[in-house]
């Protein structure tokens, strides 16, 4: 595609202009100036998505938990989703919303529930589900790029699973 450009690095792709065809070169004329001065970032692909579900997956199984594990982009949209087996249908819910929760917000859950034990549960009211720690976001080269959200043991161990994911992104 025109204008895309695939950092070595990571295999992230990064949007330097509007990717059309060359028939479109005069919209790109017009736009290009605008265009350059736009940040670009890093997005989640889909290897990305799998290799962070793997990992949390791969820490979840050595520990023999039943846990539903969630990836979500940055805007806090599921890519991915398991349930591994012993894990009780309601966990799904949960991973998800935990997921979404630390995308949206930018930060680890474990914030959220803090602000809740620490004497605030007009928290509660804001109306966000997943305010309990096992969200973790997904940060590559200082940008959250998405979060994982986990769910089915003690929160503790839930978020202990979801850095296991967000580590592979960490670490690339």
């Amino acid at each position: 595609m025109t204008g895309c450009k695939t950092l070595p690095e990571h295999g992230a792709r990064v949007n330097r202009r509007p990717c059309f065809p060359a028939k479109f070169c005069a919209y790109n004329a017009v736009f290009s100036s605008w265009n350059n001065d736009m940040e670009m970032k890093p997005v989640l692909t889909a290897e990305d998505v799998q290799k962070v579900l793997h990992a949390a997956d791969a820490h979840a199984r050595t520990q023999q938990w039943g846990v539903s594990i969630a990836v979500v982009d940055e805007g806090g949209h599921l890519l991915s989703f398991t349930r591994r087996d012993g894990a009780s249908a309601f966990t799904a819910d949960i991973a998800i919303a935990k997921a979404r929760t630390a995308a949206i917000a930018k930060r680890e859950t474990k914030v959220f529930e803090g602000i809740v034990n620490n004497g605030r549960p007009a928290f509660l009211s804001i109306g966000v589900d997943g305010l309990l720690e096992g969200g973790v976001p997904l940060v590559y080269e200082g940008y959250v790029v998405g979060a994982v959200g986990v769910s089915g043991v003690r929160s503790d161990q839930d978020a202990e699973v979801a850095n296991a994911g967000a580590q592979v992104l960490a670490n690339a």
